[in-house]
């Protein structure tokens, strides 16, 4: 995505994903980079999940024992299990994911394989602060006849 094309979004948020995107495959460009990366990204997802069902459910407890049979205190305490739920459902979820990663991890590619991803990431995401590329974003950018130049700008650039 590190050239602006009409069927690319240009949103904010869509520009900060392929950067993000780019930049990914830059610094982790083998597939052992890949599983390594998506594991740790799994694994702090899910410890933030985990600790924040804990601290809601410390919470929920602890309003349970203070809160009366009020109609507020328990819709406030309705809204909360829901929340609650729905965080044991995001963790069953990210363990189901798990599960199916530790598939992946049993894959091995020969070093050729290896090398062909490293080429490909160059290809896919090339160094955005590479100074040919740079000479090519700014003339891109400063072409009158190019529209669009004008309102997107190239979504590998920081």
């Amino acid at each position: 995505m590190s050239v602006p094309s009409e069927r690319c979004c240009q949103c904010p948020d869509c520009k900060r994903f392929y950067r993000e995107h780019d930049r990914l495959i830059r610094e982790y460009p083998t597939l052992r980079h890949q599983q390594e990366l998506i594991w740790t990204s799994l694994q702090s997802f899910r410890t933030l999940a985990v600790r924040a069902l804990e601290e809601l459910q410390k919470e929920a407890e602890a309003k349970a024992i203070g809160c009366g049979d009020s109609a507020a205190g328990n819709e406030e305490m309705g809204r909360k299990h829901a929340v609650i739920a729905e965080l044991e459902n995001i963790n069953a979820y990210l363990f189901s994911v798990e599960a199916l990663l530790e598939r992946i991890f049993t894959v091995k590619l020969p070093d050729s394989v290896e090398g062909k991803f490293r080429e490909i990431a160059g290809e896919l995401a090339p160094d955005p602060l590479n100074p040919d590329r740079l000479r090519l974003n700014r003339l891109l950018h400063q072409t009158p006849d190019l529209a669009e130049c004008d309102n997107n700008q190239d979504t590998s650039q920081a």
